[in-house]
């Protein structure tokens, strides 16, 4: 869409060919050049954001609409010189960097000769700046859209190897946790199967040091699970980004989070809302897009932060909340927040709030 206001360069040669001071044919020439033009030109720059044309392709299409230019120019005067305009913008947004350096200017060039040529001295000075500084504008442009890809590809790259990350630790953790203490549990097993019926009252000492190490690795396990219970809602936005790309939803998520300072325990309930909020997009609501915002408001109660989910699908096919939602209403009650969540005017909303105080602030 942001290609579409630079059409305005197009109202010239449209009014001249209104202007009826052409002939028939000459006229009838001139509809079709124009329409094979921007049909090039729209073609070349349009599927140049997505999957582009080989090389030879586009140097093809340039090269077609750079002699059109020229003797759309030539034939029905300088109304036409702003062609050139189109022909500099395609060189900047489809050829490598190094290509256009050059068939930029080159561009210009032709356009002053081709002014100069019409007769229309003033005509091709003025547009001598217009056409030379657009191309290359174009070509800043087009890199400032590849850095922004390249960054985002690389965040979803860090989320990702963040997550495997946790993932091994994860894994690591539970091994050094358990495997030595089920090692004990089976050796005493096995040397209590071996004692009995000859010996139950050493068999009984074993039965209670195994009772003793099982008691001691759950102790250990729940200590460990504790800490993994309790998701940050860093990196809940980093897992939900993830998720909602392979569902192919289209999320706008907050690139900084304002958390400095608020306990573990209200950030943690945040996390579990925004958890519960996109598993519910993904799995029920049939939507296509999803906005989610972290704010730090002030109100009459007193300062809070707020999480708000928005998206426009159904919010499932349930009447009533399920558990879920109502899970999340008991976690947030725990730590003096409040939900909300309903359908709005074009989708579903869940908002979640927790007050700030204290250390919190």
């Amino acid at each position: 869409m942001w290609i579409l206001p630079w059409l305005v360069f197009l109202g010239s040669p449209v009014n001249d060919l209104c202007s009826g001071r052409h002939t028939a044919a000459g006229t009838a020439a001139g509809w079709a050049g124009l329409a094979c033009f921007t049909a090039t030109y729209l073609a070349l720059v349009y599927r140049n954001m997505g999957r582009p044309f080989p090389g030879p392709v586009v140097a093809c299409g340039v090269t077609v609409l750079g002699a059109l230019a020229v003797v759309l120019n030539l034939t029905l005067g300088t109304a036409w010189i702003g062609l050139f305009v189109y022909v500099s913008v395609a060189c900047g947004a489809t050829f490598p960097a190094r290509t256009a350096y050059w068939t930029i200017p080159l561009t210009t060039a032709a356009m002053v000769a081709t002014g100069l040529a019409g007769g229309d001295e003033a005509v091709a000075s003025y547009m001598l700046l217009v056409v030379l500084l657009v191309g290359f504008a174009m070509t800043g442009v087009r890199q400032l859209v590849r850095t922004t890809i390249e960054l985002r590809e690389a965040r979803a790259t860090v989320a990702q190897l963040a997550a495997n990350e946790e993932r091994l630790r994860l894994a690591r953790d539970l091994h050094d946790l358990l495997g030595h203490s089920l090692s004990l549990i089976t050796l005493k097993s096995e040397l209590a199967g071996r004692m009995l019926p000859g010996q139950p009252e050493k068999a009984a000492q074993q039965v209670a040091d195994i009772e003793r190490v099982s008691r001691q690795a759950l102790v250990d396990v729940r200590e460990a699970v504790t800490g993994y219970r309790r998701p940050r809602l860093g990196a809940e936005l980093a897992g939900a980004r993830l998720a909602l790309t392979a569902a192919g939803v289209h999320a706008d998520l907050p690139d900084e989070l304002p958390t400095d300072g608020v306990s573990a325990e209200k950030e943690s309930a945040l996390a579990w809302a925004l958890r519960e909020a996109v598993t519910n997009i993904i799995r029920h609501s049939g939507a296509d897009r999803c906005t989610v915002e972290v704010l730090r408001r002030q109100t009459l109660e007193g300062p809070l932060l707020e999480l708000s989910v928005t998206d426009n699908g159904s919010g499932g096919s349930g009447k009533d909340p399920g558990n879920g939602l109502t899970g999340l209403h008991e976690r947030l009650r725990t730590v003096g927040g409040v939900l909300e969540a309903g359908r709005v005017k074009r989708g579903f909303r869940l908002v979640a709030r927790v007050p700030l105080g204290g250390a919190d602030t």
